[in-house]
């Protein structure tokens, strides 16, 4: 990298039913801006073709935008980099296509970004007064598609040692929800109602899984016929008892992630943790993994609650990482909805 020269990078994200885009300077964060689709809540989850309809008009705006609140000019634009994939694959084209075109139109280099990663690695956004973990650290990375607890070793080496075998962290929150008749996203909502409640009113029993692996659908399953005894024996059991259910459905799934967490760093001797994706949003979580640093002596990183759900910062960053590598790609690149974390 050349000293004092500025690398202007535009992160596109596009990769499920969020579009958004943001400018990054040598680190730091220029703008980041989303779009949100709200037409999925009727139907109670993330419908794939009124996304990528939705992405195809947002794209423009949101990446004029993002470039207006930068104060640049497109022209300063040092690379462009974009959500390669997991994900929906008609969103993923909408943010390639796009990319690939602008990128082309500026003569730019054009950077795929693992949108796993990019979770990861916003950790690694400049900000004052904001720690970055060193390596190796491990990461939960906890949303509604993925739960693994993965090995960071540098910014692009990374190793998942423990992951879901069935649901993820995410799902299990939003059917859990659904059980209990709340709307689509309902992970949050559970997250609400639990502060109000008792996390020990009601037992739920947590899947035996070896090693560092999870299982998320027998307690679902659990949850679900639970509900299904006490509501044949009181009507009103979820209307007088919802605080205390999300709670205690909470603390399970807390204890689930944190007793799988607790064995990863007595596996590795790792002692940074950081914490990634959606689900690192939930209040109990964060709290949890917070106060393991007097409990087990843990150095702990969790993100500004911006950078937790999908948002092209995190996609900035990690171009702007590979820049500094001389990390491009040529314009053959094409969306996959199939990425391991540890893929380019």
């Amino acid at each position: 990298m050349i000293k004092n020269k500025s690398i202007y990078i535009l992160g596109i994200e596009s990769s499920c039913d969020d579009t958004s885009a943001a400018v990054i300077c040598n680190g730091k964060i220029l703008s980041n801006v989303v779009a949100n689709q709200d037409i999925h809540t009727k139907y109670g989850g993330v419908v794939p073709e009124l996304a990528s309809r939705a992405h195809q008009q947002n794209i423009v705006p949101v990446i004029q935008q993002a470039i207006q609140q930068a104060n640049i000019d497109k022209k300063d634009l040092n690379a462009i980099a974009f959500t390669r994939g997991p994900g929906l694959m008609g969103s993923l084209l909408v943010g390639t296509s796009f990319a690939k075109s602008l990128s082309l139109a500026l003569n730019i280099p054009l950077i795929p970004v693992n949108h796993m990663q990019g979770h990861v690695l916003a950790h690694f956004i400049d900000e004052e007064d904001k720690q970055k973990p060193p390596f190796p650290f491990l990461c939960l990375t906890i949303s509604g598609g993925h739960t693994q607890i993965v090995k960071i070793t540098n910014y692009f080496t990374m190793e998942v040692i423990g992951e879901t075998l069935d649901d993820a962290v995410g799902e299990a929150f939003d059917k859990s929800a659904k059980i209990l008749g709340l709307p689509y996203p309902g992970g949050p909502l559970i997250d609400k109602h639990a502060k109000l409640g008792n996390p020990l009113a009601f037992k739920f029993t947590k899947p035996k899984m070896a090693d560092l692996n999870f299982s998320f659908s027998g307690l679902k399953t659990g949850i679900l016929y639970f509900i299904q005894k006490k509501v044949k024996e009181n009507p009103n059991f979820i209307e007088e008892n919802l605080n205390d259910i999300c709670a205690s459905i909470q603390y399970t799934i807390v204890e689930i992630l944190f007793d799988k967490l607790k064995k990863a760093v007595n596996k590795t001797g790792i002692k940074h943790i950081a914490i990634a994706g959606g689900v690192s949003a939930n209040s109990e979580i964060r709290k949890t993994l917070k106060e393991t640093e007097s409990k087990y002596g843990w150095t702990t990183y969790i993100p500004k609650f911006e950078y937790t759900t999908d948002n092209a910062g995190m996609i900035a960053i990690t171009g702007y990482l590979k820049y500094l590598e001389n990390n491009f790609n040529q314009d053959n690149t094409t969306a996959t909805a199939r990425l391991k974390v540890s893929e380019q």
